[in-house]
């Protein structure tokens, strides 16, 4: 569902990261924008099936960066229901409908490392590093 965009500041922008199991790449997405964007950006992940737990590779790949994955708890698109976000990103995502709010959706190519080992991890991490550079307002 699309929201009729109204002028922010990036300090009240609210990010959603939308990936199927919420394990590997949203809340890989998640972290990697909370270390870099500013303080006031609020960042979210979530999933449309969330896993159990996130997979121990995202976490290693994350803790090479500095930052500690293993208490993420996947979390289900619906536990965002009454917030509007700016811009969410959708990964190997269906249609979100009316899943979630946002002024503006948009879909990210970054494939499912979930299969791979280490390399993988940390390739999908750069991919996603340089759609944050590229995209994320």
């Amino acid at each position: 569902m699309f929201v009729e965009p109204v002028r922010t500041t990036l300090a009240e922008m609210k990010i959603l990261f939308v990936c199927i199991k919420n394990a590997s790449r949203s809340p890989m997405a998640e972290a990697l924008l909370k270390m870099s964007a500013k303080k006031k950006v609020k960042v979210y992940s979530a999933g449309i099936k969330p896993g159990k737990k996130v997979h121990e590779e995202v976490a290693n790949a994350m803790r090479e960066l500095g930052y500690d994955l293993s208490g993420h708890q996947p979390r289900h698109i619906s536990a965002f229901s009454d917030l509007i976000f700016d811009y969410v990103a959708k990964m190997d995502v269906p249609d979100l409908g009316d899943m979630v709010m946002a002024k503006w959706i948009c879909d990210w190519d970054i494939p499912d490392p979930a299969h791979g080992g280490t390399a993988e991890y940390r390739k999908v991490r750069q991919m996603i590093t340089d759609k944050l550079h590229a995209e994320v307002p």
